[in-house]
């Protein structure tokens, strides 16, 4: 906090000095002997371009470092300042020469450079240099890690990490013996992955995939859960992904955790949360082949199964997944009948539903499950019902 006092100072000496040097061209009758400033609009366009030194992007106006523009800190220090400070200012300033003004101004624009805040790619350059240092503390590899998981957020900055070199690094970091390094990694590859092509690409080529899918058998939940969100944000609308994915031997891995009751719910959630995302991006993708896992009864059957869960969440995200599998070519009705009990599991279901409704704080919620199992049944038997049509209708002769 002891800057505040010499930066109001400091902003208010400027203040002074703009009036008096504005003052003095009014009177030389000059339009262009004082200095120009930028301003936000011209700062904003300094668009910083990756493995330049000079990178600079606008950082939010904080009182406890970095402003956006000139104008934001002059805005700043005029909240916290005494307009009788600022009058006497004005008035010791007035004494100065021409010349001494411009050199004041001088001084005050290179103290300003000094207090601005560094850019985002600078920010993010520094952290992976960190990372890169093989004698660097753990405590300083989680801080690096932990600052890049809140930088890459935004998609114009997890471009940036790419063009920085930045993903090789953190790849690296999944290998480290430390379970939080490889769990912070995961999640700053999920994160940068998500809804991404660019990235996603990158990453996939780098062959992160096989290694994030041993990451989901590790014994620490949390980071199975973050390596599975990285798996999940991987493949997500990324068709290339996806077949990569069932090459690894992702359908064996998602049946794995489906039918396992003592893998942590999170990651069973998020596991047939993907599943019905597969099924959906297989829907819109009618011209490609479907993936042979969707139509595997061992398969189907460890996602009906859910069904019968007391975790309703998780039923919910189960139905979601049937519901779209119901819809793909591949996919038998007899299968889901005979093999996977579909029927049954859903009557029994809504037996459960029934009773769930009774309570009051859970019947809004129950009401939406319910609504969504009579879809998937109505689904159901139309499928079946296509099935004993097409057994109906004699062949063309």
């Amino acid at each position: 906090m002891e800057r505040f006092p010499a930066l109001i100072s400091l902003l208010l000496l400027f203040m002074a000095t703009e009036i008096v040097t504005t003052s003095v061209e009014r009177e030389n009758k000059s339009s262009s002997a004082g200095l120009i400033w930028s301003t936000a609009k011209e700062e904003g366009d300094l668009v910083h371009k990756a493995g330049h030194a000079d990178d600079s992007t606008a950082a939010a106006d904080d009182v406890d470092g970095g402003f956006s523009s000139l104008e934001g800190m002059l805005q700043w220090a005029i909240g916290h300042s005494d307009p009788a400070k600022l009058k006497e200012s004005a008035q010791d300033v007035q004494r100065l020469s021409p010349s001494e003004l411009r050199q004041r101004q001088l001084e005050i624009k290179e103290l300003m450079e000094k207090l601005k805040m560094p850019s985002d790619a600078q920010l993010m350059q520094i952290a992976l240099d960190d990372l890169s240092n093989s004698s660097l503390s753990l405590e300083d590899r989680h801080r690096a890690l932990q600052e890049l998981l809140i930088l890459v957020e935004p998609i114009d900055n997890a471009n940036d990490m790419c063009k920085l070199g930045g993903l090789g690094v953190i790849i690296r970091e999944l290998d480290h013996p430390d379970s939080d390094v490889r769990k912070l990694s995961a999640w700053i590859l999920g994160k940068a992955s998500q809804n991404n092509p660019y990235v996603q690409k990158q990453v996939l080529e780098l062959g992160a995939l096989a290694t994030l899918m041993k990451l989901v058998n590790s014994s620490s939940a949390d980071e199975a859960t973050k390596a599975f969100y990285a798996v999940s944000a991987l493949i997500r609308n990324n068709v290339a992904g996806q077949q990569l994915f069932f090459a690894e031997a992702g359908d064996k891995m998602l049946q794995d955790i489906l039918s396992s009751l003592s893998v942590d719910a999170r990651l069973r959630r998020k596991a047939v949360f993907l599943v019905g995302d597969l099924a959906e991006c297989q829907l819109e993708n009618i011209d490609k082949a479907e993936m042979p896992f969707f139509s595997n009864q061992f398969f189907l059957k460890s996602v009906v199964d859910l069904t019968a869960s007391s975790d309703l969440d998780l039923q919910e995200k189960a139905l979601v997944a049937i519901k779209n599998l119901l819809q793909l070519r591949t996919t038998e009705a007899m299968v889901f009948k005979e093999f996977c009990r579909l029927d049954d599991a859903l009557e029994r279901m809504k037996k459960q539903l029934e009773d769930l409704m009774l309570d009051e704080d859970h019947r809004e919620y129950v009401t939406d499950v319910e609504s969504l199992r009579k879809e998937v049944e109505l689904s159901f038997q139309a499928k079946l019902g296509n099935v004993r049509y097409q057994s109906e209708t004699p062949l063309d002769l």
